[in-house]
C-alpha cells in the first residue's frame, strides 16, 4: 500500500479552462486502430454495455480484431498498409455512415493526431482522448517543454520549438553552449520512433536525416526538437487521468529496460526510487497536466539521473500507453474504461474515483512485450505462418492478445508485437518469477520472437535489484547469449509432413516397404532381469577397456598378447551394416542394444567395431545424424569395451588426402570423445600415407592398429614364384610398419579372399616374425568361407578375428559370431562367451534388421567368384543393390566380370576405399560404353575416364605396388589435359588447414552454432560440404534421429500414430489426420496432425506437383475444422 505516504503531497488540481466535456451517452464505439489495443479497447466498451465497431485493412481481412468487435469496416482499400489506419477522414467517413457515437484512437496510428481529433469534433463524434487543442499542446514536444518551464516542471535543455533544418539545430547548439551528446526527436510523436542519440558532431547531419525520415513515415511531419541526452538515466512515467476538473495520478511506472528507444520491459510501481523523489514526479505531473486543462488519460514522462536523483521533463504522451497494463493490475483501475466514460462526460468521481485517496497500489506488477523479433538477427522482425500459439495462464498472470492464434499469418507490415504478458505479485522479485514462468510455459512456434532475451533480462541482477537504467541493454551484452529455441516439435512435424507429401526422403531407401515389425528388445542390463536368459550374467564387468585406461597403449597391446583364448572384434555396429544394408542403420536402434551388448559380452572382447570408415559421412549425409554425437552416446552405454574405428591413413574418414595437421587433429578430437583402437590403413599398402595416419593415433595416445589390406592369394607362389602379392611383400609391409611404433598389427581382408590356408599361412609367419605383437584378423564371408579362415588363423596364432551378430552376419558382413564361439568352446582358443548371453543378440538384430528392409540389396547366398573379382564385401553388396534398383539385375554378372577386367587395368591393385571406387568406376563405365580392355586400351586417349579413375593415375592415392601400367596412364592423363602428378604423398604438399579460418566461416555460414566445437570442427575439415547440407536439414527438420525407424523412412498413413521421445520424460503423440489438395498457386499442400492432442498443420511442397488428395472422412473432418 502506498496511500499515506504522499497524503501531504498529494491535491485534486481543478482545470483552468474547458471542463470536463459534454454529457453523452455512447452507444456505438469505434476503435481506430489495430491488434491487440483494438481488443482492449473492444472489451472495456462490451463491458461497459457499448456496441463495438472495428475497421481493418485489407491485409487485416482475416486479424483476430476484426472479429472481436461487434461490427466491422474495411478502410483504405487502395492505401497502403500503414496508410489505411491514417487516412482519419475516411475513418471518420465510416464512422458516420455507421452511426459511431465515439472513437477511441489507442496508441500510434492517429493517436496523437490533431486534425483527427478536431475532425471528431467538427462532426459530433467524441474523440476518446484530450481535446484537439491540449492534444496539440501535448503532441507538440516543444509547446509541451514549454509549458513545462512555465510551471517550474524541471527540463533538460532543447529546442524551444520544433526544428526542421540542420541549420536550425547547429544554431541551437552554439547559442545554448549544449554539447554532445544529444537526441533527435519527432515533435509529433512517440514510441521510440524518430529518435536518434547523437554523440558527434560529424554524425549530426546523417542523424537528423534518419531521425526526419521516420518521423515522416510514422506521424506524416518530419518536424523533430533537439535537447542535451542524458547518459544511462532512468526512465520513469506517470500515468494521469482527468475528466477536465479533476486530476488524479495512478502512481508510477519504471520503463528504463529499452533497446533503442523501444521500451521492452515495464515495471509497476518503481523500483528503489527515494520517496521524496517520486513524490516530486507525482505532484509535477499532475501539477503540469492541470494546468493545461487535460482532461482524459495521459502519461507525463521523466528522466532521472541515477547519481544525483535529479529529474528531467520529457513528454506527455497524451494518449493510452502500451503498458498501462502494470498501472491498472496495481491499482485495481481500469484505465481504458475510464477514458470512455469521461469521453461521455463523466466525473473522476463517476468513474469510481472520488478522489485521490481512493487510488492506492498493491503489489508490483511487470509487463513484457512478447514480438516477433529475432534477437539473433538485430531484433530484425520475422513474418510467417504461426504453427504454434499456446500461451501461459495461471496465477497473477494477465494477457492482453493480438493478432495471434495457431495457424495465423503475422504480416510484416504491422507492429511486430504478438502480445503483453503482465506478471503480478506482492514483492518484485515474485513478479519477476511468475513472468519468467509464464514465458517459458508460452510456446510460439512458426516465428522467431524476442522471448529468450527477455528472460535474460528477468533473471539479470542488475535488473531484479532494480538498478536498471536506459543504458542497461547496451551495457550488458550477455543479455544476447541465450539458449536457442529448439522448436523440435514443429521440425519433426515438417519432416514427417514432407513423408506424407512427397514420400521416402531416405536416400537409397529403394528396396521394399518397411514392415510394421517391433524388434525383439534385449533384456534390460541389470542382473536380475538377464538372469533367467542368461545364467550367471554380471552387469558390465571391466574389459580391456579399463585396462587401457590404466595402463595405456602399450599395456593394452601386452595384455591382448598375454590373453589366453581367442578374442573376437564385433563389427555388427559398422562393418556388417556397411556391408549388408548401405551403412544406414541408425543410432537409435544401437543404443537400443548397446547396453546389453556391453554387459553380456564387453568384457570379453577385444573391441567392438563401432565408428569411422563409412559411417562418418553417411551419418551426416543420408541419416542426418551427428557421428560424433553417436560416439559420445555409444561410449556411453557401454563403458567396458573398447571402441574400434577405421582410419585411411592419410585420408582421414574421408576419400581425399588431407594436411598433415588435419588428419593429427581429427585423432586427438576422436581420441578426447571416446575412441581407442584406430585400425590405420591405405587403399594400395601406400606406407607413406599410413605412417601419417600411425604418427597422428600415437600422438593423441590412441591404439595404433597398422592394416595390411589383403588381395590376390599368398598360396599361389608354392607354384609362380612371380606372384605380386607374395608372403614377403606382406611381411616387408608389417616390418616397417612395426618400426615406426605400432600396438597391433592387423590384417585387412575386404574382399574375403583369405582361404583357410591362405590365412594359416599368412598368420603363421607374421607370428613366427613377430612374436610379441598382437594380430588381429578381419574378413568378409562372401565366399562362404569366413569362420574357416578365422578359425585358421586363431590357430596360427592370431589373437583376435573379427566377426558380427549372426544375424547381421554372413555374405558380404563378417563370419558369424555364434559359429565362430561355438567352434573354440572347450579347446585353448575358447573365447569365455556363452551363447546363452548371444542369444538376445542374434534375435534383436534379426527384428531390428526389418526396419532397414528398403536398404537390403538382395543378396540371397554367398558368391564364390569372389576370388576371381576380388571386390570387397561392401562395395559388392552396394553394386548389387545399385544394379538391382536401376533394373538392370541380369547385367550383375557383367559388372563382376567387368570389375575384374578394369582391376587388370589398373595393374591389379589392392582394392579398397578408395582405390575400390576407382575400380568400380572404372567397370561401371566399361559396362556402360560397351568397352573390353583391348578397346579402352586402343581408345585411351580420346575417353572421358570418371574423375576417380584420372585421379588414380595422377597418384592422388598414393603409389601403388610395381606402379602405374603404361601406355594407360599416360593415355589416360593426357585424355584428361595432364593434370598435375604427384611422385610421393600427396597431401605432403598440402597447406595446412587454418582451423580458425574454418570456425570463422562455420559461424558465418551456420550462426546457429554459436560456438564451433572441434567435432563440428572436424567434421567440417573432413566433409565440407555434407556438413553444410548436415547443418541445413538440423535447422529445417531437427533431430530426426529420435524417430522411429519406420517413420524416419517410410511415410506415416491416414490415422497412424506414434509416440516420439524428445528426451527423458518427454514424449510426442503425433498423429496423421491427413493430406489436404494441392495449392496450385503455391505448389504445396497442408498436411493435417495431432500433436498431444491438439491441432497442427504444416505446409509442404510438393515436389510431384500433381493433383493428389490423400484424406480420410477423419482428417477431412478435421480439415473443415481448420478451414
Amino acid at each position: 500500500m502506498r496511500g499515506a505516504s504522499l497524503r501531504a503531497f498529494r491535491q485534486v488540481r481543478r482545470s483552468q479552462t474547458t471542463g470536463r466535456f459534454p454529457r453523452r451517452e455512447i452507444k456505438k464505439l469505434m476503435a481506430a486502430n489495430r491488434g491487440e489495443i483494438a481488443i482492449r479497447i473492444f472489451r472495456a466498451g462490451t463491458e461497459l454495455g457499448i456496441r463495438t465497431v472495428a475497421i481493418y485493412s485489407k491485409e487485416d481481412m482475416r486479424s483476430v480484431h476484426r472479429y472481436k468487435a461487434d461490427e466491422s469496416y474495411l478502410v483504405g482499400e487502395f492505401n497502403t498498409p500503414v496508410g489505411a489506419y491514417l487516412d482519419y477522414k475516411e475513418i471518420v467517413r465510416v464512422a458516420k455512415e455507421n452511426d459511431v457515437d465515439a472513437i477511441h484512437p489507442g496508441y500510434g496510428f492517429l493517436s496523437e493526431n490533431v486534425h483527427f481529433a478536431r475532425l471528431c469534433e467538427a462532426e459530433g463524434i467524441a474523440f476518446v482522448g484530450p481535446r484537439s487543442d491540449v492534444l496539440n499542446q501535448f503532441g507538440d514536444k516543444t509547446l509541451a517543454r514549454q509549458l513545462a518551464t512555465k510551471h517550474s516542471v524541471p527540463v533538460v535543455p532543447g529546442t524551444e520549438s520544433e526544428v526542421t533544418t540542420l541549420e536550425e539545430v547547429k544554431e541551437f547548439l552554439t547559442s545554448q553552449n549544449v554539447e554532445f551528446p544529444v537526441i533527435i526527436k519527432a515533435a509529433h510523436g512517440g514510441g521510440g520512433r524518430g529518435m536518434r542519440v547523437v554523440r558527434r558532431e560529424e554524425d549530426l547531419a546523417e542523424a537528423l536525416e534518419r531521425a526526419q525520415s521516420e518521423a515522416t513515415s510514422a506521424f506524416g511531419n518530419p518536424a523533430v526538437f533537439v535537447e542535451k541526452f542524458v547518459d544511462r538515466p532512468r526512465h520513469v512515467e506517470v500515468q494521469i487521468l482527468s475528466d477536465g476538473h479533476e486530476t488524479v495520478h495512478l502512481y508510477e511506472r519504471d520503463c528504463s529496460v529499452q533497446r533503442r528507444f523501444q521500451k521492452v520491459v515495464e515495471i509497476a510501481p518503481s523500483v528503489g526510487l527515494p520517496t521524496p523523489l517520486k513524490d516530486d514526479l507525482l505532484n509535477d505531473a499532475v501539477r503540469l497536466t492541470s494546468a493545461a486543462g487535460y482532461a482524459c488519460a495521459g502519461t507525463v514522462e521523466f528522466l532521472v539521473d541515477p547519481l544525483s536523483w535529479r529529474h528531467y521533463f520529457i513528454e506527455v504522451n497524451p494518449r493510452i500507453q502500451v503498458e498501462h497494463t502494470v498501472t491498472e493490475v496495481v491499482t485495481g483501475r481500469d484505465i481504458v474504461q475510464a477514458q470512455i466514460q469521461i469521453a461521455g462526460g463523466a466525473s473522476l468521481e463517476e468513474c469510481g474515483i472520488p478522489n485521490q485517496d481512493a487510488i492506492e497500489t498493491r503489489g508490483y506488477a511487470i509487463q513484457a512485450r512478447v514480438t516477433t523479433e529475432d534477437p539473433d538477427d538485430d531484433f530484425r522482425p520475422d513474418a510467417g505462418r504461426l504453427q504454434t500459439w499456446r500461451p501461459a495462464e495461471g496465477n497473477g498472470i494477465r494477457l492482453d492478445g493480438g493478432n495471434a492464434f495457431s495457424g495465423a499469418v503475422i504480416s510484416p507490415h504491422y507492429d511486430s508485437m504478438l502480445m503483453k504478458i503482465t506478471a503480478s505479485a506482492l514483492t518484485f522479485e515474485k513478479a519477476c518469477d511468475r513472468l519468467t514462468r509464464a514465458l517459458r510455459e508460452t510456446r510460439i512456434r512458426g516465428v522467431k520472437t524476442n522471448m529468450p532475451f527477455v528472460l535474460n533480462v528477468l533473471k539479470h541482477p542488475t535488473f531484479r535489484a532494480g538498478d536498471a537504467t536506459t543504458a542497461f541493454i547496451a551495457e550488458n551484452p550477455e543479455l544476447f547469449q541465450f539458449p536457442k529455441s529448439a522448436d523440435r516439435a514443429s521440425k519433426l512435424l515438417a519432416y514427417l509432413g514432407d513423408l506424407a507429401v512427397n514420400g521416402r526422403k531416405a536416400v537409397g531407401a529403394t528396396g521394399a516397404s518397411t514392415p510394421r515389425y517391433a524388434a525383439v528388445m534385449p533384456p534390460d542390463a541389470s542382473e536380475e532381469e538377464v538372469a533367467e536368459v542368461a545364467p550367471g550374467f554380471k552387469k558390465a564387468a571391466a574389459g580391456l577397456k579399463q585396462i587401457l585406461e590404466k595402463e595405456g597403449p602399450s599395456g593394452f597391446a601386452k595384455a591382448v598378447r598375454e590373453r589366453k583364448g581367442l578374442l573376437l572384434t564385433d563389427t555388427t555396429m559398422r562393418d556388417a551394416h556397411q556391408s549388408l544394408l548401405a551403412t544406414r542403420v541408425r543410432t537409435k536402434d544401437i543404443l537400443a542394444v548397446a547396453p546389453y551388448a556391453s554387459a553380456a559380452i564387453g568384457s570379453e572382447c577385444y573391441s567392438f567395431e563401432n565408428w569411422g570408415g563409412a559411417t562418418f559421412d553417411v551419418c551426416m549425409r543420408f541419416l542426418h545424424e551427428c557421428p560424433w554425437d553417436r560416439l559420445a552416446q555409444m561410449r556411453s552405454a557401454m563403458p567396458n569395451v573398447p571402441f574400434q574405428m577405421l582410419l585411411r591413413g592419410a585420408n582421414g574418414v574421408g576419400y581425399t588426402s588431407y594436411p598433415d595437421n588435419a588428419i593429427f587433429k581429427f585423432c586427438d578430437v576422436a581420441v578426447k570423445n571416446g575412441m581407442d583402437v584406430f585400425r590405420i590403413f591405405d587403399s594400395l599398402n601406400y606406407l607413406e600415407n599410413m605412417y601419417l595416419g600411425i604418427d597422428a593415433v600415437g600422438a593423441a595416445g590412441g591404439v595404433v592398429e597398422a592394416a595390411i589390406s589383403y588381395t590376390g592369394d599368398v598360396t599361389l607362389e608354392e607354384k609362380d614364384s612371380t606372384t605380386k602379392y607374395s608372403l614377403d611383400y606382406y611381411l616387408e609391409l608389417a616390418t616397417k610398419m612395426k618400426l615406426r611404433g605400432i600396438h597391433v598389427l592387423a590384417i585387412k581382408d575386404m574382399a574375403g579372399l583369405l582361404t583357410p590356408r591362405a590365412s594359416r599361412k599368412l598368420v603363421s609367419a607374421l607370428r613366427s616374425e613377430f612374436p610379441d605383437l598382437p594380430i588381429h584378423v578381419h574378413t568378409h564371408d562372401t565366399a562362404g568361407n569366413g569362420v574357416a579362415s578365422m578359425l585358421a588363423a586363431a590357430e596360427a596364432g592370431a589373437d583376435a578375428v573379427d566377426v558380427a551378430v549372426d544375424s547381421m552376419s554372413g555374405l558380404t558382413s563378417q563370419p558369424s559370431m555364434g559359429a565362430v564361439v561355438a567352434a573354440v568352446k572347450g579347446t585353448s582358443l575358447d573365447t569365455g562367451l556363452d551363447l546363452s548371453k548371444i542369444t538376445p543378440l542374434i534375435d534383436y538384430w534379426e527384428s531390428a534388421r526389418m526396419s532397414y528392409a528398403a536398404f537390403e540389396s538382395g543378396q540371397k547366398s554367398g558368391s564364390s567368384d569372389v576370388y576371381n573379382h576380388e571386390m570387397p564385401g561392401g562395395q559388392y553388396t552396394n553394386l548389387l543393390f545399385q544394379a538391382t534398383s536401376l533394373g538392370l539385375s541380369e547385367k550383375w554378372p557383367q559388372v563382376k566380370k567387368k570389375y575384374a577386367e578394369a582391376n587388370q587395368l589398373l595393374g591389379d591393385i589392392v582394392k579398397v576405399t578408395p582405390s575400390s571406387k576407382t575400380v568400380g568406376d572404372l567397370a561401371q563405365f566399361m559396362v556402360t560404353n560397351d568397352l573390353s580392355p583391348e578397346d579402352l586400351k586402343a581408345q585411351a586417349k580420346t575417353l572421358s575416364f570418371p574423375s576417380s579413375v584420372v585421379e588414380f593415375f595422377q597418384g592422388a592415392l598414393g603409389i601403388p605396388k610395381g606402379g602405374f601400367p603404361e601406355p594407360l596412364r599416360t593415355d589416360v592423363l593426357q585424355s584428361a589435359g595432364n593434370p598435375r602428378t604427384f611422385s610421393g604423398r600427396p597431401g605432403a604438399e598440402l597447406d595446412p588447414v587454418d582451423f580458425d579460418a574454418v570456425k570463422t566461416a562455420l559461424l558465418k555460414r551456420h550462426p546457429e552454432l554459436r560456438v564451433v566445437k572441434d567435432t563440428d570442427l572436424m567434421s567440417a575439415v573432413m566433409y565440407p560440404k555434407v556438413f553444410d547440407e548436415f547443418q541445413d536439414h538440423v535447422q529445417k527438420y531437427g533431430d530426426v534421429s529420435i524417430l522411429p525407424t519406420r517413420e524416419f523412412i517410410e511415410p506415416l498413413e491416414a490415422g497412424e500414430t506414434i509416440d516420439i521421445v524428445i528426451e527423458r520424460g518427454k514424449h510426442l503423440v503425433v498423429k496423421l489426420l491427413g493430406v489436404g489438395t494441392l495449392d496450385p498457386k503455391t505448389g504445396s499442400r497442408e498436411v493435417f496432425f495431432e500433436l498431444n492432442g491438439s491441432p497442427r498443420s504444416v505446409l509442404v511442397a510438393d515436389k510431384h506437383s500433381t493433383e493428389k488428395t490423400i484424406v480420410s472422412e477423419l482428417s477431412f473432418f478435421v480439415f473443415l475444422v481448420f478451414v
